[in-house]
């Protein structure tokens, strides 16, 4: 039992096996660059024609873009037999070795695998850097350094956090939230990181795929700027399990990115933290009613910068709702000691 409960401490997870595994798979290129593509709600179905659309858009993002990561924040697949879509949904990035990491949304595990059982099937995979925490609640929860390109130092940190699926109690029907012990363990390990950076929170971003509760009150405030596709409310948990707070109180993670909501691609700055989606990236086999069809989001980063560029990809090369972060978000008097 006492082992278990280990794994979720932070400098525990800092040495341990998966973090040393992964620790010099990402790194900033000689120019300090790095660039990430986001898919989200692939929800692809086998034999369905309509998921090679979710397939030519992968193929048409990745072709243009080249990433050095790709992350998939949930909603995969969207029919049995699961592991066919997984395999398809994940073959442009296998094909050319690119790493990526998955958090799994609310629908891939209603088929024919548990998400422990979707796990083991995708942790394996070429390139795969898809992480779990024993005794946390979820099974996707990990970190991932970005590695400086001076030397073996973390210079930027991904979060992956499993945002799980629907709640379990009558009282507050709904989708599921973010739990204490894995909000613990995030401050944990952020706690370890900065101090082992000498006291200074690195740059992070976070990705899960149901998005927060903020995400509805920086929408509500027409102080807010939003720049991007919003069309419909964010289905959020009717539960704030304070995972928002305690990233702005440890000061590391710049912004989040989830999917859930199709036919948003937002992003918001809310008190100090940017609250964004990626794009949907599926075909016709779920709604997805959007101008410009289905695209991804893509990140490009700056060795020793806490900011980020970002953009959305859409097929046939059109490029939309591009931003700088924190530098178009920033007004007189919204100030962020971290930022």
């Amino acid at each position: 039992m006492k082992e278990v409960a280990e794994t979720a401490t932070g400098a525990f997870y800092l040495d341990s096996a998966f973090y040393k595994a992964h620790a010099d798979k990402l790194k900033f290129n000689t120019d300090g660059k790095f660039k990430i593509v986001q898919f989200t709600d692939v929800h692809w179905v086998p034999g369905n024609p309509a998921s090679e659309e979710a397939a030519e858009c992968m193929n048409e993002v990745l072709a243009a873009e080249k990433p050095d990561f790709v992350i998939y924040t949930g909603d995969i697949v969207f029919a049995k037999p699961a592991a066919e879509g997984f395999r398809k949904a994940f073959e442009p990035v296998i094909s050319r070795n690119i790493p990526f990491a998955v958090t799994l949304g609310n629908h891939d595990d209603e088929h024919d695998m548990t998400r422990q059982e979707i796990y083991t099937f995708i942790k394996d995979m070429p390139g795969s850097l898809t992480g779990t925490v024993e005794g946390l609640s979820g099974v996707t929860n990990f970190i991932l350094p970005i590695r400086s390109s001076k030397d073996a130092k973390e210079a930027f940190i991904l979060y992956g956090f499993d945002s799980l699926a629907y709640s379990r109690k009558e009282e507050t029907k709904g989708y599921d939230w973010i739990k204490p012990d894995q909000i613990d363990w995030y401050r944990k390990c952020s706690t370890a990181l900065t101090a082992k950076n000498g006291g200074k929170p690195l740059p992070a971003l976070a990705f899960f795929h149901i998005p927060v509760p903020e995400y509805n009150q920086a929408a509500s405030d027409e102080n807010t700027l939003l720049i991007g596709i919003r069309k419909e409310k964010a289905c959020a948990p009717v539960v704030n399990s304070g995972l928002f707070t305690a990233m702005l109180e440890a000061g590391d993670v710049m912004a989040t990115f989830v999917g859930h909501d199709h036919v948003n691609d937002y992003v918001a700055r809310w008190k100090g933290l940017l609250l964004g989606y990626g794009r949907f990236t599926g075909g016709k086999t779920v709604y997805h009613d959007v101008p410009g069809g289905n695209g991804a989001r893509v990140f490009e980063l700056t060795e020793g910068e806490r900011s980020f560029k970002s953009w959305i990809r859409l097929k046939n090369n059109q490029v939309i709702s591009s931003i700088h972060y924190p530098a178009d978000f920033v007004k007189g008097g919204d100030s962020n000691p971290f930022i």
